[in-house]
């Protein structure tokens, strides 16, 4: 019999000429175990995706509950459907009044995909304002508001009008005119290596953007479901977005993502042309009740007031000298290590020690921390143990 290993490598698209190839049989928890049961404390969560830990049981119990009763029906927007409607009155609960018309998608590029759509359509003007080292996704339209030309230049032409400012830098800021639809950034950069803004640079942004007529877009990919000690990252800077974007730890480990405005906004995509945004899968049933628990998971305990103080646990924890800098915001960290070199070194021996980290597109030196958020901090103490040894053993 062919082994999973040769499948893999055999006839899966691959994305890099070295995959982890890390052959993992089961995931519960903080945990996941590989063919031989070894387990690995997972310090990634699939990309900040499992926020609730793997394999939750009041997720699991509401995506056997949905698919007992149906999957997907119909294309996006023409049934009325219960996880959809309870999904959106849900997550719309927890935003600003103004927020209050939700758009299900399956994956974060295509929540900015449609939410650049909407701000062009919206206001009628066609230049989009991103940051340099943003990531934003990997299609062509997101591709083109990423802030890497290395990952951007194999695929061009990209789109027209796209304009990058520096995160951060408030001269920057004349760049957003009169004829930019919107800007879009994440609160805290991410890809970047966890990069927290500056004073007052949202407030400064928010209304540079006023100012002008421009959309301000958060995307908040990353930042939201409690990964940054608040339900979304944008409460911690007291800037409220005209357009959101969400996904990865939205679904408890199901693929659903989604774009929301005002109802007003939302409405233009509705005429000339009728279907301005249409998807087929977006807004799956089963992804979407998945979405509903997990959601209820972090509003019913102490999973998002606890995150504080256990990314204070790691920053504390984790004093090194080959650690340069510590940078992060809640279960949300990046430990710069200076080089590329050294980062994939102690990558690589956390994982032999079962650590599972990882580095950042743009930021290969740092390190990467952002555990499900329900992990303990008797388990915080262990994983910073570990990582520590893996320091010491590098140097």
């Amino acid at each position: 019999m062919i082994s999973k290993r040769a499948l893999f490598y055999s006839h899966l698209a691959q994305t890099s000429p070295a995959p982890m190839g890390l052959e993992v049989e089961r995931a519960k928890g903080i945990y996941l175990y590989d063919s031989q049961g070894k387990a690995y404390i997972d310090l990634i969560a699939g990309i900040s995706v499992s926020n609730v830990g793997h394999g939750h049981p009041k997720v699991q119990e509401a995506v056997k509950n949905q698919i007992d009763l149906y999957a997907h029906l119909m294309v996006y927007g023409e049934y009325i459907q219960g996880p959809q409607v309870e999904l959106a009155q849900l997550i719309t609960s927890l935003l600003p009044p103004q927020l209050d018309n939700v758009y299900f998608v399956n994956s974060g590029s295509e929540a900015n995909e449609g939410a650049m759509k909407l701000a062009k359509r919206y206001t009628g003007r066609g230049k989009l304002v991103y940051c340099k080292n943003a990531y934003h996704g990997s299609t062509q339209g997101t591709l083109s508001i990423i802030g890497d030309e290395k990952f951007k230049k194999p695929f061009e032409p990209l789109l027209p009008g796209t304009v990058e400012m520096h995160f951060n830098q408030e001269e920057d800021l004349a760049l957003i005119t009169d004829e930019v639809a919107a800007v879009i950034l994440e609160p805290i950069q991410a890809e970047a290596g966890i990069i927290v803004p500056a004073h007052d640079y949202l407030k400064k942004l928010r209304r540079r953007c006023t100012e002008v007529g421009a959309l301000l877009i958060f995307d908040e990919v990353q930042t939201g479901f409690g990964r940054t000690g608040k339900m979304f990252g944008f409460e911690q800077f007291g800037v409220i977005p005209d357009i959101m974007t969400l996904a990865k730890g939205m679904g408890g480990g199901m693929p659903i993502g989604a774009f929301i405005a005002s109802r007003d906004m939302m409405q233009c995509l509705t005429h000339d042309p009728v279907l301005g945004h249409i998807t087929t899968f977006g807004g799956h049933p089963v992804s979407c009740a998945a979405s509903k628990a997990c959601i209820e998971v972090l509003l019913e305990g102490q999973l998002v007031q606890e995150v504080e103080p256990k990314g204070r646990l790691f920053m504390d924890r984790l004093d090194h000298p080959l650690i340069k800098e510590k940078r992060g915001i809640g279960l949300l960290t990046g430990l710069d290590l200076g080089t590329q070199d050294l980062n994939f070194k102690v990558i690589a021996k956390c994982i032999e020690k079962g650590v599972i980290t990882d580095w950042f597109l743009f930021n290969d030196s740092t390190l990467r921390i952002a555990p499900p958020l329900t992990i303990s901090e008797q388990e915080v103490i262990k994983a910073c143990e570990l990582i520590l040894e893996a320091l010491d053993e590098i140097s």
